[in-house]
């Protein structure tokens, strides 16, 4: 077989927070490096106040970019009442992905230990397009990156990964087309 040829996925980058801006976003800016040290390209990157408008209509906008493959957002996974990245994006989720937080939380545990269970880090696919979202840590965001999203946005990765599902991801809207 031959080997198979890295292939690189447009991200787009969504930090959501009250108090952040682009100087002192350290999980964007930790996310961003290693989209782009991983090879990948940072097509997108902003910031929202925890907001339910405002980062619904921000992902939604993003997975409508036809040069955004996946959007990783951060920040708003906890529990305070301020913390309402989950409800802005479950309604929006075509289908879930379950393992992503499961994983995660795995992953997580080894780190912080029990602290893990103050996240409620989600993923599923919204407008065809891969959207994750993680704690608003650098450490977490380290976390997902390097143990899961590097390897599964990694078309050599096997014995499977995200990139040779891509272009499958829309197949049921194609077949109502045709």
């Amino acid at each position: 077989m031959p080997e198979r040829q890295f292939i690189p996925v447009r991200f787009a980058v969504l930090t959501v927070s009250d108090t952040r801006t682009m100087e002192d976003d350290k999980s964007g800016a930790t996310l961003a490096e290693r989209i782009e040290q991983s090879g990948h390209v940072l097509t997108d990157r902003k910031i929202v106040p925890d907001v339910v408008h405002a980062i619904r209509r921000t992902v939604t906008s993003m997975c409508a970019n036809t040069d955004v493959d996946a959007v990783i957002v951060t920040g708003g996974t906890g529990f305070t009442g301020r913390d309402v990245t989950p409800e802005a994006l479950e309604p929006l989720f075509e289908k879930r992905m379950e393992g992503f937080s499961h994983v995660f939380h795995r992953i997580s545990f080894e780190n912080i230990g029990t602290s893990t269970i103050q996240s409620r880090a989600i993923a599923g696919l919204i407008e065809h397009k891969f959207v994750f979202a993680l704690p608003g840590s650098p450490g977490a965001c380290r976390d997902a990156w390097d143990h899961i999203l590097k390897d599964q946005f990694d078309y050599r990765h096997m014995p499977c990964n995200f990139v040779e599902i891509m272009p499958r991801l829309d197949e049921h809207m194609r077949r109502k087309k045709g």
